[in-house]
C-alpha cells in the first residue's frame, strides 16, 4: 500500500543502475536509479517495454510513501537513452538486452571500439566480425536484435511525443508491432477502437498534434 506524500509532478533523470524488477508482459518495472542531488539510489517504478542497466532514464510522476518499501517515485512515463559511457555501454550490452553479447563480448567489443561501439553494432555490423569468437551467425544475431530494440524505442519516443503514458504505449506497441506509428498517423481514431484506455477524447487531442482538423471524415466517422 501506499501513500502520496506530494502529488505535485515532477521529472527526475539518472542513470539505471538495476533493475529490481520487470515484467515484459505489461512492462511493469521496479528500477534503481543514481539521480543527481540525491545521496542515495532512488527507486522508481512504472512501466517501460524493455530496460537495462546502464541506460540513461528521464520519467515524469510523483514522489510517493509506501509503506513496505518507502519513499518511491511512481513514474507516469519513462523514456530510455542507450548509454554513452564506456563504463555505462558495458554493463548495457553485458545485461543480455542485446541478443548474442553477454559479459564476455562486451568487454572485447568496449576493449576494441570504446564509445564508438553502438554506432558500430547499428549502422557498421560487419566490423563486429573483427572480436576474436564473433562469426556471421552472432553478427547476424546481435543485428537483428538491434534492430527489434530501435522498432520500440522509435514507438516509444513517438508515443510520448503526443502524451501517451507508456503503460498505454506498451499495449498498443502490443497490438500492432512495428506498425505502430504508420497506422497511427494514418487514423489515430483506431486508438479509441482498438486499444483499452483510450477513449475518443484521447485519440482526438493525438489527431489534432498530429494535424488532422475537425471537420476530417476520419473525425466525424470515430464520433458516430
Amino acid at each position: 500500500m501506499a501513500n502520496i506524500s506530494n502529488p505535485i509532478k515532477e521529472e527526475i533523470t539518472g542513470i539505471i543502475e538495476k533493475v529490481t524488477f520487470h515484467n515484459p508482459d505489461n512492462g511493469f518495472c521496479v528500477l534503481k536509479i543514481r539521480v543527481k542531488g540525491h545521496k542515495e539510489r532512488v527507486a522508481l517504478v512504472g512501466h517501460v517495454t524493455t530496460v537495462s542497466p546502464g541506460e540513461f532514464l528521464h520519467a515524469s510522476g510523483t514522489w510517493i510513501n509506501d509503506n513496505n518499501y518507502g519513499q518511491q517515485f511512481k513514474a507516469d512515463i519513462i523514456e530510455t537513452r542507450l548509454p554513452t559511457t564506456k563504463e555505462a555501454i558495458q554493463k548495457y550490452l553485458s545485461s543480455g538486452m542485446v541478443r548474442g553479447i553477454g559479459e564476455h563480448y562486451a568487454k572485447k567489443l568496449i576493449k576494441v571500439f570504446g564509445t564508438q561501439v553502438l554506432d558500430i553494432i547499428a549502422n557498421h555490423p560487419e566490423r563486429l566480425l573483427q572480436i576474436p569468437g564473433i562469426g556471421k551467425h552472432r553478427a547476424q544475431m546481435i543485428s537483428s536484435s538491434w534492430e527489434d530494440q530501435k522498432v520500440v524505442r522509435d514507438i516509444m519516443i513517438f508515443l510520448h511525443k503526443y502524451g501517451v503514458g507508456t503503460s498505454i504505449a506498451i499495449r498498443i506497441h502490443k497490438a500492432w508491432g512495428a506498425d505502430a506509428i504508420s497506422i497511427i498517423t494514418a487514423n489515430p481514431y483506431r486508438l479509441a477502437k482498438d486499444i483499452q484506455g483510450i477513449g475518443f477524447e484521447s485519440a482526438d487531442t493525438i489527431a489534432q498534434k498530429l494535424g488532422i482538423a475537425k471537420t476530417d471524415a476520419l473525425r466525424a466517422q470515430a464520433g458516430i
